[in-house]
């Protein structure tokens, strides 16, 4: 199936999508909204154009769990927009409510690109074969053929997930640090309760979406991937100035974005 007809059949699945409410772990501390507040929201909704947020075209449900703490699991909502064939991104909710946090962001490419990476980088990413032949990645809602699909084209992808917002652990409001996320890659590591409360949220059953996806060929996990299993835990610290990010002195001087144009 070629990319177009991907789009096409997943945003027509979303829009009839009327699967069951998976509400937020946290409430936000704040007033709530006022009357001028709602208007200008209603408003912007209907005057103002919104393609990044339009060209979101799937909704995929799994888990993440902290890179090295796999006891820190959580639930998470992606709503992916599909870039190319070899190129995917998603934004990251706790829940599929309109009061849903956003946790992250995790970018998905191909096996492909995925050995071009060099060595370091590889580390960041996380493979997704289990989490499709497993059953415990879905997509809620799409019909079982347009799932099996989209499951077929993710099987072999490897991801790179990064949470902002640490609502799994009751942090009402976005403190502290980004932390590297990464997916499950055998039986046995994921909470059975967490999954069981996933599926009853949302009316599935992962035994059954399993056995469905029997068919599908994952191939081996590249070699880099899922680095944690080798020992190789990769977490942000505090340091002091810009890091591996720093590029050159402040000042009134072209900014790189500018500089790169001339």
């Amino acid at each position: 199936m070629k990319l177009n007809s991907y789009v096409v059949l997943l945003t027509l699945a979303l829009a009839g999508c009327t699967t069951e409410r998976s509400p937020s772990n946290v409430t936000a501390p704040g007033a709530p909204a006022s009357t001028k507040t709602k208007v200008l929201e209603t408003g912007a909704s209907m005057i103002q154009s919104r393609p990044p947020v339009e060209a979101i075209s799937a909704w995929l449900d799994g888990f993440h769990f902290y890179n090295g703490d796999q006891n820190g699991q959580m639930e998470a909502h992606h709503y992916v927009t599909i870039l190319n064939e070899d190129v995917m991104q998603a934004v990251i909710y706790d829940g599929n409510t309109k009061d849903a946090k956003l946790m992250g962001v995790e970018y998905i490419i191909s096996e492909r690109l995925f050995n071009t990476l060099p060595p370091e980088e590889k580390k960041l990413w996380h493979s997704h074969q289990h989490e499709v032949k497993s059953g415990t990645l879905v997509a809620p809602g799409l019909p079982q053929a347009a799932e099996h699909e989209l499951m077929e084209k993710v099987v072999n992808t490897y991801g790179k997930t990064w949470h902002t917002w640490h609502t799994d652990r009751d942090k009402t409001l976005p403190l502290g640090i980004p932390a590297l996320m990464m997916g499950f890659t055998a039986d046995g590591q994921l909470d059975p309760k967490l999954l069981a409360e996933r599926d009853r949220e949302l009316g599935i059953d992962t035994k059954a979406i399993r056995a469905s996806r029997s068919d599908i060929v994952a191939r081996p996990v590249a070699k880099g991937a899922n680095a944690w299993q080798q020992g190789e835990v990769i977490q942000l610290q505090r340091v002091k100035g810009g890091g591996e990010h720093a590029h050159g002195k402040t000042g009134f001087t072209d900014a790189e974005q500018t500089s790169h144009q001339h």
